[in-house]
């Protein structure tokens, strides 16, 4: 297995990274395309991580950190279609829970569009169960938000 090379991507982050993970985000999620400054923007707020695998971009990650009475956090990991298969994306996953407990989190849910077939097997594989499916006000694509079952998460 090889070594990971992960980097921070916040509120300094320059515009070569925040483009990094640009192209995996609208890659994996075409139905949501997000421009630089939306990035830019997300990275003050939440804990966005890119991968790379000997130098060659793979992956991202999102943490959206805890919120409400229940503290839900957001845990999306994601890995370019031709490098998953390899464990690539168990790592960023597990990484992102790691981080989403130590901000406190006492509840994971996660976001994959209804044609991310990949995505929403990892999600179940993981203990996600779906909780809603929604479209957004004029986009024809189907969301499934999903949770973490508690018995997933005290692992």
């Amino acid at each position: 297995m090889t070594d990971l090379d992960i980097q921070r991507v916040d509120g300094a982050a320059d515009d070569e990274q925040l483009e990094a993970w640009r192209y995996v985000h609208n890659t994996i999620i075409p139905a949501h395309v997000l421009s630089l400054a939306d990035v830019r923007e997300r990275a003050t707020r939440n804990h966005l991580e890119l991968a790379y695998e000997e130098g060659v971009l793979v992956g991202n990650s999102t943490v959206r950190p805890p919120a409400g009475d229940d503290a839900v956090a957001m845990v999306i990991a994601r890995v370019l279609a031709e490098h998953r298969g390899r464990g690539l994306g168990e790592r960023l996953y597990e990484r992102a829970l790691r981080r989403a407990r130590d901000l406190g989190a006492r509840v994971i849910e996660t976001c994959v569009l209804e044609s991310n077939e990949d995505g929403l097997r990892f999600a179940v594989k993981h203990g996600f169960a779906e909780t809603d499916r929604y479209q957004l006000d004029g986009d024809p694509a189907w969301w499934i938000d999903l949770r973490l079952a508690e018995v997933a998460w005290s692992k």
